[in-house]
């Protein structure tokens, strides 16, 4: 359980997509089955459309009351961060350091198409906020010194010993010894290498307070062992296949990373940063380089379908990867993201209630 109760599955590594699918059936299945009996229903939003904040529950872990205590002092949109938003995320593996640097490069660049094709967080406390996703645009303001767009990924020189430079440079949460957090909120990770935590006199840095320290570090793609991907809003069921399919395509066929590489390679810093600030308003209408992003997405799910194809990865009634893309299909045919239908909805037949979200849109 996440800080306010969203419900999270941490999928085993699994060779395709399918096997993905398959795997999230059998947990909604038996997730649904435990919480009908408590007349619970699950939806994937990336923002609790409803709920204020103070109406919110919190989970009782110790993390995150020190994570609850921190968050203002480092941005004014940390609390609706924890509390009121949800994701879907994708962990894809690389096989050498260069490797790794590419994809990173790649999947960092498109990352803000990602939260257009995937935008699903209309709503705030019962009204259209005025964005597609609001959850990304509240990543913009919770703690900018462990998030967003790391333009030092396309400076020469990038590799594993960059990135754990940035990571010693983001301020630590905790320090776990035991079953207990000790709060060091604002630390230095060097001080603990040497010691000389105030808090922590004479404790040492350990490969697990590594482990965790890293899992506190939230850009739009974080490496650790593998890459994860985290700009897109949680979603209708078939976006939870759809993001890996997306990724998957994209980044573990050589000639469809090189072509995604070829999309991107030109952009500047200017450039991610400019799709990341208006992609949560605009979506996938954002004009970039004189085009709508719809343009770009169709060229972009296009790669993925070729990459996706080239794996040759079957399902039982002999369908490859690509039709988990469905979704996306229709998305960039449109111009239109789930947000879009959301709020199309909500002005026509719905007429300003939430009762036919819940009851039309829960698994």
């Amino acid at each position: 359980l996440e800080p306010g109760g969203q419900f999270e599955l941490s999928g085993a590594p699994l060779d395709n997509v399918h096997e993905t699918a398959s795997e999230l059936d059998l947990h909604l299945e038996q997730a649904k089955a435990v919480a009908e009996r408590h007349d619970i229903g699950f939806l994937g939003l990336g923002m609790s459309p409803k709920w204020s904040f103070a109406e919110t529950p919190r989970m009782p872990k110790s993390r995150y009351r020190i994570m609850t205590a921190y968050m203002p002092k480092v941005g004014s949109r940390g609390l609706d961060m924890m509390y009121r938003t949800c994701t879907v995320q994708v962990n894809l593996d690389f096989s050498s350091e260069a490797d790794m640097v590419k994809k990173l490069r790649v999947s960092i660049a498109l990352q803000p198409l990602a939260t257009a094709l995937f935008a699903n967080s209309p709503f705030t406390e019962g009204r259209p906020n005025g964005r597609l996703s609001e959850r990304s645009e509240i990543w913009r303001d919770t703690d900018n010194a462990r998030a967003g767009m790391l333009p030092f990924v396309f400076e020469d020189g990038m590799g594993f010993e960059r990135y754990v430079d940035y990571a010693l440079q983001v301020p630590m949460y905790f320090v776990k010894r035991g079953a207990t957090y000790h709060d060091v909120a604002g630390a230095d990770f060097r001080d603990l290498f040497a010691g000389r935590l105030a808090a922590l006199t004479g404790e040492h840095a350990t490969m697990s307070d590594w482990a965790n320290h890293m899992s506190t570090i939230f850009p739009e793609v974080r490496l650790k062992r593998y890459l994860e991907m985290r700009g897109a809003d949680s979603g209708p069921l078939a976006s939870l296949t759809a993001l890996p399919a997306l990724w998957v395509g994209l980044l573990y066929d050589q000639t469809a990373l090189d072509a995604a590489w070829d999309v991107v390679k030109g952009w500047s810093i200017e450039d991610h940063d400019y799709l990341r600030s208006q992609t949560p308003r605009t979506g996938l209408a954002t004009k970039f380089r004189g085009l709508p992003l719809s343009d770009l997405a169709r060229e972009v799910v296009q790669i993925a379908h070729a990459g996706l194809r080239a794996r040759k990865q079957l399902d039982a009634a002999g369908n490859d990867e690509t039709i988990h893309l469905e979704l996306l299909d229709r998305a960039v045919a449109s111009g239109l993201a789930p947000a879009d239908e959301l709020l199309a909805k909500w002005k026509g037949e719905w007429k300003g209630s939430f009762a036919p979200l819940f009851r039309d849109y829960a698994y």
